[in-house]
């Protein structure tokens, strides 16, 4: 009597890990972009005398790259389990992420800010998002 092994993973799944497009460097490439763009939103603002200040508190320019960056790894990872786990992939990550961006604009509302100061910050948070999104969420198409 012979034992049959079978295999831990189909074919499908082993082709489509093969050929599926990296969101690793989709998410590097949109997010090193979208850290550029929120800087320089924040720059011309500066430039502009709006006062990024929250409470009294000096946001720096750097803040947000970093905050881009580290939000553009999160949504990678979102990414990478709607692709896994989610019966259409595409749809599933651009809701998640559109609902989330709607949520991170509360905290920009609430700030104890002025009203240009709660505008500029809701502007990084779209241009990232708009910047971010529709580039993973092609991955995800493919």
């Amino acid at each position: 009597m012979t034992a049959a092994v079978s295999p831990t993973a189909t074919p499908s799944t082993e082709i489509q890990a093969e050929t599926a497009p990296s969101l690793w460097r989709a998410g590097a490439i949109a997010g090193g972009v979208a850290a550029v763009a929120t800087t320089v939103v924040a720059a011309v603002a500066l430039a502009l005398d709006v006062p990024l200040e929250i409470a009294g508190e000096q946001i720096p320019l750097a803040g947000f790259a970093q905050m881009t960056l580290v939000c553009t790894l999160l949504g990678v990872l979102i990414a990478k389990g709607a692709r896994r786990w989610a019966a259409r992939p595409q749809t599933a990550f651009v809701r998640t992420t559109v609902a989330l961006t709607a949520l991170s604009l509360v905290p920009d509302v609430t700030a104890d800010a002025t009203t240009a100061t709660i505008a500029t910050l809701m502007l990084t948070h779209l241009v990232a998002a708009a910047i971010v999104i529709p580039r993973l969420a092609d991955r995800l198409a493919r």
